[in-house]
């Protein structure tokens, strides 16, 4: 199987980066793939006892599509980008929905080559944040990012991500004290392609050395498919929209699908 510019699904590892192979996938024709991980998970917070109110799902949908068929200046593709992230209360009686947040955005990816030999992508991209919800509860935000994924080696690869804030959201206006002002993520994988750790760290507003943590650790069964056992420690504020200024710090495992080469945080 070829690789979508983001769901980066290759047949073998001698193919991962070679500049000819991922040249041809970029200008192939519009094509869904994975953007950000897809993943289901459940568990409890860390610190406290849990209940059925604080150990819920978390689950997110992420996908981009290539809208041109051509090659635009600069070598950059035109992608639409959509991510959507819930947190379910399934323990609870009524089985609520507690926080559904919308992540769309469009933006433009460029294919980095050094020497020949692929090194990664960067991408800029306008995109929006919202909870879908009116009156004292509404959440919302835009962000005009750049974000750069760059290869180190095969087995390592670190990503880093900035954005100028638009704050439209009249009950968030302080958003970027919990949410953050810019990203940065380590990627770790085995020579067997079985094993992934990844550590992202989000730095909150101001020159206190605090941050947002997330470590995910993920096990594939078979290289034949990107479907991963995983798990994921969430510590700090800004998980979701509603509750952005309330700190969690949770544990949940569960399954997630995600890009063999690059997973977009």
């Amino acid at each position: 199987m070829g690789m979508s510019a983001y769901g980066q699904i290759l047949s073998s590892d001698a193919q991962r980066f070679d500049p000819d192979s991922i040249r041809q996938d970029f200008s192939n024709q519009p094509y869904f793939g994975l953007y950000k991980d897809n993943y289901f998970i459940i568990g409890p917070p860390i610190g406290q006892r849990p209940t059925r109110s604080n150990t819920n799902v978390k689950f997110q949908i992420s996908v981009a599509s290539r809208l041109t068929n051509a090659t635009l200046p600069g070598g950059t593709y035109l992608y639409l980008f959509y991510s959507q992230k819930c947190f379910w209360n399934v323990l609870e009686e009524s089985l609520p929905m507690t926080d559904l947040n919308f992540n769309p955005g469009i933006g433009l990816t460029k294919p980095l080559f050094v020497k020949n030999r692929y090194i990664g992508k960067l991408s800029l991209i306008l995109e929006h944040e919202s909870n879908g919800r009116d009156s004292i509860w509404s959440r919302s935000w835009n962000k005009l990012s750049v974000a750069g994924n760059i290869i180190i080696d095969p087995n390592l690869m670190v990503s880093a991500k900035v954005w100028l804030p638009i704050v439209d959201g009249e009950n968030n206006k302080d958003i970027l004290k919990y949410c953050g002002i810019f990203q940065a993520s380590i990627q770790a994988t085995t020579n067997n392609r079985k094993f992934t750790g990844a550590v992202t760290f989000v730095k909150r507003k101001d020159w206190k050395f605090n941050y947002n943590t997330i470590v995910e650790l993920a096990y594939r069964w078979t290289t034949k498919s990107n479907t991963y056992l995983f798990l994921q420690y969430y510590n700090g504020y800004g998980e979701g929209l509603l509750d952005y200024k309330v700190f969690k710090s949770q544990l949940r495992v569960g399954i997630v699908f995600r890009p063999q080469l690059f997973s977009d945080f």
